[in-house]
């Protein structure tokens, strides 16, 4: 296995920073990783490795506004002036196209973590030419996603686009320590691993509070994958795999993540799974017990090559 860098310059400009995994065989697949919201795509380290040591090739870049893209160039916490929800959604299509030069032959499987299952989610609206889907940590849309919209655009006209949204970043987050015991940290619910949480909080890239005009964005996202005449364009043979901790809050402990399953199967889709991992909480990647994790994404991958 071999891993590299790149700085791939997008239509607009705007340089991404992309981390490879290249395997020592011809690749069997594609594997293309979008973390989640105030971290970056190192953190997925581990779990590349092992995808990649399967056969895969592995790629992880960091969005707008977070990781090392913003020490090439934006601000921490901030995709863009405008419609930065659809232009971060609009950078994996490059990326991923980028790559498919490469590696025409292989099927490309997208797996979104977190803000970044929104972005998987909005991907399949969109676009047309990926074979598979994992959906991490994800959540379900509801009517607060339409005040934080409301919201957030207003902080944008009276604090300014850029400010940190400290009020945003509460609303959103706040609550989701509640229930879990002994709470050390505001990030507890993240996962149960204290080592993880502690290099979490060390990392100067994570945890931050992004800008105003990133929640106007980030809940733009939320409200288009939840609209039923976007989700009718997802293509209906797409498999898609949704994969959360029970005790997830972004996925209301599973919830949640039951009906954004059942929705997509309402629009039509044909091939869904939900496999909830007992007592984890929301970076499952990042639990003590993470290799079932990285089995059980392995297994379903391997059983749906079998049956194509």
């Amino acid at each position: 296995m071999k891993k590299l860098t790149k700085v791939l310059p997008m239509s607009d400009g705007h340089q991404i920073f992309v981390r490879i995994y290249e395997p020592d065989a011809k690749p069997i697949g594609h594997f293309h990783i979008l973390h989640g919201m105030a971290e970056h795509g190192d953190r997925y380290d581990a779990f590349a490795i092992n995808m990649c040591e399967q056969g895969y090739f592995v790629t992880a870049h960091d969005h707008r506004g977070h990781g090392k893209t913003v020490e090439l160039n934006g601000k921490l916490g901030y995709f863009a002036d405008d419609n930065g929800f659809e232009r971060v959604v609009d950078d994996v299509s490059e990326l991923i196209q980028f790559f498919r030069y490469d590696f025409d032959e292989t099927k490309t499987i997208l797996f979104g973590h977190s803000m970044g299952s929104f972005i998987a989610r909005r991907y399949i609206q969109t676009y047309n030419d990926i074979d598979k889907v994992i959906l991490c940590g994800t959540g379900a849309t509801t009517f607060l996603h339409q005040i934080g919209n409301a919201l957030s655009r207003t902080l944008c006209l009276v604090q300014g686009k850029t400010v940190p949204s400290a009020i945003m970043s509460e609303l959103s987050f706040g609550s989701f320590n509640k229930g879990f015991p002994d709470v050390k940290t505001a990030f507890d619910w993240l996962c149960s691993n204290e080592e993880e949480i502690e290099a979490y909080i060390k990392d100067p890239t994570c945890g931050f509070v992004p800008t105003n005009q990133f929640f106007v964005d980030l809940t733009d996202g939320l409200l288009s994958i939840n609209r039923k005449n976007e989700m009718v364009n997802i293509r209906k043979d797409i498999p898609v795999l949704l994969i959360s901790g029970s005790e997830d809050p972004v996925g209301n402990k599973g919830a949640g993540v039951f009906k954004v399953a059942n929705a997509l199967k309402k629009v039509g889709l044909q091939d869904v799974v939900v496999y909830l991992f007992e007592g984890m909480r929301h970076e499952i990647l990042k639990e003590k017990n993470k290799e079932h994790v990285f089995h059980v994404v392995s297994r379903w991958l391997e059983n749906d090559r079998k049956r194509n």
